[in-house]
């Protein structure tokens, strides 16, 4: 007998707040008037669904090279140049991908080699503060963008680790925005930043370190050496 498929998961809302719900529009507009969705109109231009359960990663860095109108110097199909998940496999075989998923520092890896400038910042190396700076840097701006490796037991979510990009922030509730890749299971949806930081600190076993966050850019130089980890290892 054929196994029944699934159809979305129902997203936990208290932490969460649905993008959609009333309330997820009203935190929209008051980050709007507060200057902190800068990021989001470039990011929602490019939003993308996961093509596969474990691409999460993948998808948030090619939707967020994409926003910043990198040129990733070779053709995606026909006579196109565009990131998508299929290109990058510079750093980690997109079949052990399909299986595994990717890591932090191998997620960094792919940036760097798409040209893009990366600091990258394990949780446990890091503090809520420096991240709550740079999501407010981020969201004020559309020249960088923020990718959030975290564990979604941490929001009362289904599932293990994931990546996602952060699509903007509300000053006055302390909440960000996630624009969660795997669209086919939750919507986009608010979360408070200290849950989203208690995500960050869960450990990754296939690495025996924290998860964290990751800021990208364009290169202000050729590309070469443009990305700095900034754990300790």
């Amino acid at each position: 007998m054929a196994m029944a498929g699934l159809y979305r998961r129902l997203l936990p809302c208290p932490p969460a707040v649905d993008f959609a719900s009333s309330q997820g529009k009203q935190l929209f507009l008051e980050s709007i008037q507060n200057g902190t969705m800068e990021g989001f109109y470039r990011l929602v231009s490019y939003f993308q669904t996961q093509s596969e359960p474990a691409f999460c990663g993948l998808a948030s860095l090619s939707m967020v090279l994409n926003a910043l109108a990198i040129d990733p110097g070779r053709k995606w199909k026909g006579p196109w140049r565009w990131f998508d998940e299929s290109m990058l496999d510079c750093c980690e075989p997109l079949e052990k991908i399909k299986v595994r998923g990717i890591s932090f520092g191998k997620l960094v890896c792919l940036a760097h080699c798409a040209g893009a400038k990366v600091e990258a910042f394990h949780a446990s190396h890091s503090s809520i503060d420096d991240f709550r700076k740079y999501v407010m840097k981020c969201s004020t701006s559309d020249d960088c963008h923020v990718i959030s490796s975290y564990h979604r037991g941490a929001l009362k979510q289904t599932g293990t680790g994931h990546f996602s990009p952060i699509g903007g922030y509300h000053v006055g509730k302390d909440m960000a925005l996630i624009l969660d890749v795997a669209r086919f299971k939750y919507p986009p949806h608010w979360v408070p930043l200290t849950l989203l930081w208690e995500g960050m600190n869960y450990v990754d076993e296939s690495t025996g370190q924290s998860r964290g966050f990751m800021l990208i850019s364009r290169p202000h130089r050729e590309p070469g050496m443009l990305y700095t980890l900034r754990s300790g290892g």
